[in-house]
């Protein structure tokens, strides 16, 4: 996902975009090759799906998802055939440990409202783990398994829902994991990812109907919003307001504007190989060597809730714009605090954020923030 949300997306204008930062990410894309058998990669390409290279090519096993590390310049990839998490190198792609071991067949990870890593599990009691970022494991949240789960993505209220592909529906938990029951059981022959639009209908790719749907926020059906996107996995978001997805019918990642409609091939058929794509996220380029390391700074408080205001001007003296950024190093929206104005993030999905603004020092300062409802 996961990250790469269809929420965020929104706030990504071009008013809001400076081109330089816009075009600087690369795109990660977990090749599950022959499902069960190899072979597998982890492919990178440039933000014009260009300069390809095959990123991760050892130590998977049919790969599932791509979660990043920032802080220590790590990647995980979720692997279903050996129960594995596995890390490694951000820079190099070379494997360092495992962070993770003895889940029945972990699929997508995700950054929770809680900070705390969510696994799903394809096989099992279906219940969805959760896990520390240093890799230590936390517990089991979902008080009810879902067989074969293979998307989640959470509500404003931070309810949970996850897919279940096999089952034919997506089921919801609340806050502290109760089984809240099916939130949408029909029109589906095999659901994989899903996420929350911005006025709060739920997308969920359906791998078997060759299409995206959209059911509101009660759970009614309201119709397709993309067709014919054959074997859809994986998905994440342009700063343009676009968004891409895999399509293994097409071994290609597709790319489709705000309204569903298709607009190209973002990564070509084929290209190096690629089978099946079940992943697709973006990550914004680190620093190079030559740039000002990160310095944390207070910008904001509280550190923690949904609403952020302006509290060290002093440092900001100078500077008038803060950037938001993901957990994933996506930009996701620009702040003008002349007028003294906060952040108000009630309608960006839970989870960690960051707020950088160079200095007037020539400094970047960094404050992370997380939003919590």
């Amino acid at each position: 996902m996961k990250t790469k949300y269809f929420l965020l997306a929104a706030f990504l204008t071009a008013s809001c975009l400076v081109r330089s930062v816009a075009q600087n990410y690369d795109i990660y894309i977990s090749d599950a090759g022959n499902f069960s058998s190899p072979p597998w990669q982890i492919l990178k390409f440039d933000a014009n799906g260009q300069n390809g290279q095959v990123f991760i090519a050892q130590h998977l096993a049919w790969p599932q998802d791509i979660f990043f590390l920032e802080n220590e310049n790590t990647v995980l990839v979720s692997n279903l055939n050996n129960g594995r998490i596995s890390k490694f190198n951000a820079s190099t792609g070379a494997f360092i440990a495992e962070f993770a071991t003895g889940i029945s067949g972990p699929t997508r990870m995700s950054l929770g409202p809680d900070s705390l890593l969510y696994v799903l599990q394809w096989q099992g009691n279906g219940k969805v783990r959760r896990y520390k970022l240093t890799g230590e494991y936390v517990g089991e949240f979902t008080k009810t398994g879902v067989p074969a789960s293979i998307g989640l993505d959470w509500d404003a209220g931070g309810n949970l829902y996850v897919s279940s592909y096999s089952g034919k529906y997506v089921r919801k938990f609340g806050t502290d994991g109760a089984d809240l029951g099916n939130f949408a059981a029909t029109n589906l022959a095999g659901p994989t990812n899903i996420w929350f639009a911005e006025n709060g209908d739920l997308m969920v790719m359906d791998y078997e109907g060759a299409s995206i749907k959209r059911f509101d926020n009660q759970g009614v059906y309201k119709g397709v919003f993309v067709s014919g996107l054959t074997r859809g996995e994986g998905v994440d978001f342009l700063p343009n307001g676009h968004f891409v997805v895999g399509s293994g019918g097409t071994s290609s990642i597709r790319e489709y504007d705000a309204t569903g409609t298709f607009v190209k091939n973002l990564v070509a058929p084929g290209t190096l190989g690629l089978i099946t794509p079940n992943a697709v996220i973006l990550r914004l380029k680190p620093a190079s060597s030559t740039q000002e390391l990160y310095r944390d700074v207070t910008f904001v408080t509280p550190s923690v809730g949904a609403v952020f205001q302006i509290s060290n001007p002093e440092a900001l003296q100078g500077v008038d714009t803060l950037e938001v950024y993901s957990s994933t190093g996506v930009l996701v929206r620009k702040i003008n605090f002349a007028a003294g104005a906060g952040w108000d993030a009630s309608n960006v999905p839970a989870g960690v954020y960051y707020l950088s603004a160079k200095l007037p020092n020539g400094a970047m300062g960094r404050q992370t923030v997380v939003v919590q409802r």
